[in-house]
């Protein structure tokens, strides 16, 4: 299934592209042709999204992406209405409507996720990453609170929108004793190359082969979009997920979110230490 969203996503951009080269060429030689124009505005209107994701930093895209699926839908309404051109309504309902609708109730969603593992309550396992210098740094050892964000990867805009909102808390968590771990499976190159650019206090971790992840059950296999291996990124990835601990390890919050453009307001984390005494 994780190979087959790998392959959706990257599928469907490509289609996308290819539509809107289409429908232009099509106005191009007939500029009367009203379908056509429906069909670019549906083509262009997730690509905006995408497009709007990747420069303006937002973590969370729920409404964004609802409001897409309606404008996909207004295109189609508007074709059936106009002097009706196949082709033009083909591109609309399956690169417009249909992957709209997939992208939004089945690629995003990672269906129920539980972990006893991570169950508030329960203590964290001992785990051990990598840091960006190549170094071994194990969670229990620091002996300090944890804000633990596990990202898919510097390839993830939202997961990017996260990390910028936590480096904008930094001070307030570190007067509290915080130590904020960003992991992710990926290179120790692109992880020491995302560190460089927050200059703020916070740990850049790998873990090596997802090899922590699988432990704790939140690995995502294939969930890298196909084709992005040629940027140097492993195909497996993990889930996002935050966990919070108290000085002992003892969990005190875990975000195991069933939808990967839904993630916790920043306020959480200081709301969560705070009723924790932290």
């Amino acid at each position: 299934m994780d190979r087959l969203k790998s392959l959706f996503i990257s599928a469907w951009m490509s289609l996308l592209m290819v539509g809107a080269a289409r429908s232009a060429w099509a106005i191009y030689q007939d500029p009367n042709t009203v379908a056509w124009y429906w069909a670019l505005l549906c083509m262009l209107t997730p690509l905006s999204f995408f497009a709007w994701v990747f420069i303006a930093n937002v973590a969370r895209t729920q409404t964004a992406s609802k409001a897409v699926l309606g404008v996909t839908l207004l295109t189609l309404l508007g074709a059936v209405l106009s002097p009706v051109i196949l082709e033009a309504l083909a591109w609309i309902l399956g690169a417009g409507v249909i992957g709209t609708a997939l992208y939004e109730w089945w690629y995003s969603s990672f269906g129920g996720r539980h972990s006893d593992i991570l169950s508030v309550g329960q203590t964290l396992p001992n785990l051990e990453f990598i840091n960006d210098a190549g170094t071994q740094l194990k969670p229990h050892d620091l002996n300090k609170p944890l804000l633990m964000i596990f990202y898919r990867g510097n390839w993830c805009p939202l997961c990017m929108a996260q990390i910028k909102e936590i480096a904008g808390q930094y001070r307030a968590l570190a007067e509290k004793g915080v130590e904020i771990l960003l992991i992710s499976p990926q290179s120790q190159g692109h992880t020491a190359d995302l560190a460089q650019r927050f200059d703020a206090p916070m740990r850049f971790l790998v873990d090596t082969d997802n090899a922590m992840a699988k432990r704790l059950g939140i690995a995502a296999p294939n969930g890298l979009p196909m084709g992005m291996e040629v940027l140097g990124y492993d195909s497996d990835t993990v889930m996002p997920t935050v966990i919070m601990t108290d000085a002992t390890g003892k969990i005190l919050f875990a975000d195991l979110t069933d939808n990967y453009r839904l993630r916790p307001e920043p306020e959480t984390f200081l709301k969560v230490f705070s009723q924790a005494g932290i």
